[in-house]
This record gives C-alpha cells, sequence and structure tokens, in this order.
C-alpha cells in the first residue's frame, strides 16, 4: 500500500464518519417531529426508540460474519447509502407501518456501518502504526454539529422532515459514493500488513477471546451510560433541577458536542506523546469530575462547567476502545470491533432510562452519581488500552513501514 493510497484512504474515512453523524444528529434531533407525523403516542415512542439501537446491535453481528468473507470497506460502501435512504424514507412516509419499516432498515444498516467504520480505522491506525483512531471520531462530532444545526433550522423555519431531509441526502449520498471509491484497509486480501508481516501472527492475539474483550466491552457501555445521561438529560437536568431558562437549557448539550469535538481533534497527539492508558485515565477522572459538579450544582452556570468537563473527558475513549480492541486482537480485529460495538448500543440502551428511574424514585442529582461511578470503574481496567507510548505510536520502537499522513 503506498502512502498516497493510506492518505486517500484515511481521508474518505473520515468523510464517512462526518456523513454519519450529519444523518444520526438529523434523525435524533427530529424525533418530536417524527413523533408527530406519525401520530406516535409517548406510550409507543420509547419502543420504536429501543427498537433502533436493537437491530444495530444485530446488524454489527451480522457484520462480524459477513466480514469473514467480505471486506468491510465492501459492507461500508452499502451500508451508508442505505442509512441516508432509510433516513429519507422516515421523513417521506405516513403511515405507521411507513415509519416503522423505515427506521428498521436505518438500525440495522446503522450497526454494519459503526462496525465496519471502526474496523477500517483500527486496520488503518495499525497500517500507520500511530493513534489516528480519535481523529475518525473527531469527524463523527464535526458532522453531528453540522447535522444538529440543519435540524434546528428546519425546526426553525417549519420545513417538513421530507423537506429537511431531502436536499441533505441528495448531497450526501453522491458524496459518500465518490468517497468509497478511496476505502483502504490497513491489511492485505491475504491478511497481510503493508510490510508484508502476517496480520494474525503470534500469540493469542488471533483468537477472539470473549474473557479479555470483555474490560474493553464495560468500558464502551460505562462510556455510553454517560453520553446518553448527557443527550436525554441534560436540558431537564439544567430547566428542572438548577432553575435555568427553556432557552438556556438547549446550550449544554452544544456545549458538550464542541468540547466533544475539540478534545477528539486533539485526541491522537495526547495519544501518541503520553500513551492510550494515560489519556484514557485522565479522560475518565475529568469526566468523572463532570458528573460530580453537575450532581452538586447550586446553578445553571456551574451545571453547564460540569458538562463541559464532560465533553472534553469522554470524547478520546470510545475510539481509543476500539483502537484497544484492534492492538489486542491483531490477527482477529475486525471480529473483536463488531462484538465490541453492540456494546455501544448496550449503554445507549441502559443510560437513559437508568438515570431517569433513579431520578423519579430518589433524586436527579444523585442520579448523577451513578454514571459517575461507572466512568470511574474505567480507571480498574486502563490497563487493556497498552501498549504504552514506547511500543505504540509515541518512541523509538514504533513498527512504521512509512511515514504517511
Amino acid at each position: 500500500m503506498t502512502d498516497a493510497g493510506l492518505r486517500h484512504g484515511r481521508a474518505s474515512l473520515g468523510l464517512s464518519f462526518g456523513v454519519q453523524g450529519v444523518a444520526f444528529a438529523l434523525l435524533v434531533t427530529r424525533i418530536p417531529a417524527i413523533q408527530d407525523q406519525y401520530g406516535i403516542s409517548d406510550g409507543l415512542l420509547p419502543v420504536f426508540l429501543a427498537a433502533v439501537p436493537i437491530l444495530a446491535g444485530v446488524g454489527s453481528v451480522a457484520t462480524g460474519k459477513v466480514v469473514a468473507r467480505v471486506r468491510p470497506s465492501v459492507v461500508l460502501r452499502w451500508a451508508q447509502p442505505l442509512v441516508l435512504l432509510a433516513l429519507l424514507g422516515v421523513g417521506a412516509g405516513r403511515e405507521m407501518w411507513h415509519v416503522a419499516v423505515a427506521l428498521g432498515v436505518f438500525g440495522l444498516a446503522v450497526g454494519a456501518l459503526d462496525a465496519s467504520m471502526n474496523m477500517l480505522g483500527v486496520s488503518l491506525q495499525r497500517a500507520y502504526a500511530r493513534s489516528i483512531m480519535t481523529g475518525f471520531h473527531a469527524a463523527y462530532s464535526l458532522g453531528g454539529i453540522a447535522g444538529a444545526s440543519l435540524a434546528w433550522a428546519g425546526a426553525r423555519w417549519e420545513l417538513s422532515l421530507l423537506a429537511s431531509y431531502l436536499p441533505v441526502v441528495a448531497v450526501l449520498l453522491p458524496v459518500a459514493l465518490i468517497g468509497s471509491r478511496w476505502y483502504t484497509e490497513g491489511k492485505g486480501a491475504e491478511g497481510k500488513r503493508p510490510d508484508g508481516t502476517e496480520a494474525g501472527a503470534g500469540g493469542a492475539g488471533g483468537a477472539l477471546s470473549f474473557k479479555l474483550l470483555l474490560p474493553l466491552c464495560l468500558i464502551m457501555t460505562f462510556a455510553y451510560i454517560g453520553d446518553s445521561t448527557v443527550s436525554n438529560w441534560s436540558a431537564k437536568y439544567l430547566q428542572d433541577v438548577l432553575g435555568s431558562s427553556e432557552q438556556l437549557a438547549t446550550v449544554p448539550y452544544n456545549v458538550y458536542m464542541v468540547t466533544t469535538l475539540l478534545g477528539r481533534a486533539v485526541g491522537d497527539l495526547g495519544v501518541r506523546r503520553f500513551g492510550a492508558v494515560a489519556v484514557v485515565r485522565g479522560g475518565s477522572l475529568l469526566a468523572a469530575g463532570g458528573f460530580a459538579v453537575v450532581a452538586v450544582a447550586p446553578g445553571a452556570w456551574v451545571g453547564m462547567l460540569g458538562f463541559t468537563m464532560l465533553g472534553f473527558g469522554l470524547c478520546a475513549i470510545v475510539p481509543q476502545t476500539f483502537a484497544a480492541a484492534g492492538r489486542m486482537f491483531p490477527g482477529n480485529s475486525d471480529a473483536a470491533v463488531a462484538r465490541l460495538n453492540i456494546f455501544n448500543y448496550v449503554g445507549f440502551l441502559v443510560g437513559s432510562p437508568l438515570v431517569g428511574a433513579l431520578g423519579d424514585a430518589w433524586s436527579y442529582r444523585g442520579a448523577m452519581l451513578v454514571p459517575m461511578v461507572l466512568v470511574l470503574a474505567t480507571l480498574v481496567y486502563a490497563r487493556a488500552f497498552g501498549p504504552e507510548p514506547a511500543r505504540y505510536g509515541g518512541g523509538h520502537e514504533r513498527p512504521r513501514t512509512a511515514d504517511v499522513g
């Protein structure tokens, strides 16, 4: 693989992450409009919302099986257009079964998309022999900010879902298809790395052991419980608990998204300098501190400080968890990523109901301490993010093949 091929592959994959950020944000930020368009009751809405991550988990599992025969780039090339078309289907339908089918396709395709994107990211990071994974997730965050802004504009101008989604899909679909021409895997068709060594050579790295992967699965779950707490409860918490205005209550999630982007933009530099273990430990402590600040905040502005800390704290954990799975199972990284990706959706499913139930039964301030403790538990498993920088991406023993990117 040439240096130019790796650079093109990295850019096209970054584009794919960004497109997915736009699409997902356009869906989740217009849930009230979707509910109104299809007449979905408040009691039925959680069923629809839960179905998407459950089906995404199914799609991720299926992708883990498919990539044993088909390259992840092929899965991604077809999954991303399917996600965009499913999003358009959500906006174009009128009957309840229309949205059920569209969201079902969206969920399955998102699972395949998330798994295959991160498989390619792990593979490219191996080829680069230095941390680049957090940068891909920064592109996703940037796309999420763009998608949320487009959704705000659509709501502000009272556009229908179809009028909001159609121009975006019309632009992003051909962009994604064209960009997919340069998808690149860091290992060749014969299972070799760009330097010619066997991808699965040596040790247990070629055999997927769920027992060894379990710490990373727990960390992924804890991170997404924290993330879903912010996305689902920050506005309500600021308004109902800290007494902010309705307008001010919309700010914390935007701040969280921006700080997540900023943290991910520099996260790879931190990993190269200090190592993934130190970055994850520091992020976990900062995120736990953010939840603590939110829990004891006397007012809205202190609460927003806590949500800002959360963005910087949580931003690197997820991409580094995928990268750690790739290092742990170098000969079976695709299957490891597909299995790990399921716990993204587990955390998303558990986080919001958990905080809501604790808030109703106890207090929302107390409920914020639960994700704080779970994030702190990441410290127990931080060694799973090795090797240290002298062995990977930060020192003279780095196994590089070319100075790319």
